[in-house]
């Protein structure tokens, strides 16, 4: 299983398109980078608990504090440019030290996409993140 998810942060942080992106709030840095599923190799997106799928979307986010991962309470949502709205669930997955958050949403065109998030870690402060990110159907 470390090997599948250590195969997993590769293929995330190796992909030009995938641009990870970073966002500090004092000493606590949430990474965070958005990927179509089907860039995911089958056993991977297996054992992550992921749906491959064209129309299939991926948030990734972990968060740092003071260097270290750590826990964190994420929650947000995803708003197409006609302003419907998708509900983000994420789900923890841990390995060894590493803690990231994983949610899946659809991709129905090509379009810019608003993702609007709530991140608190180890019941600190609660923090908002919104950025736009651009995905195209597979």
């Amino acid at each position: 299983m470390r090997r599948i998810a250590l195969l997993f942060i590769a293929l995330c942080l190796s992909l030009p398109a995938l641009a990870e992106r970073k966002q500090s709030f004092g000493d606590l840095d949430v990474h965070y980078s958005v990927f179509n599923s089907s860039f995911l190799q089958p056993e991977i997106a297996a054992a992550a608990g992921l749906s491959r799928g064209k129309q299939q979307g991926v948030l990734n986010i972990s968060v740092l504090k003071a260097g270290q991962p750590a826990a964190a309470v994420v929650s947000g949502e995803m708003r197409n440019l006609l302003g419907q709205i998708h509900r983000l669930s994420f789900k923890q997955v841990s390995e060894g030290e590493a803690i990231y958050y994983l949610a899946q949403f659809p991709i129905e065109q090509q379009e810019t996409l608003r993702f609007s998030l709530k991140i608190q870690a180890n019941g600190g402060a609660s923090h908002s993140l919104d950025f736009n990110q651009e995905l195209f159907p597979d």
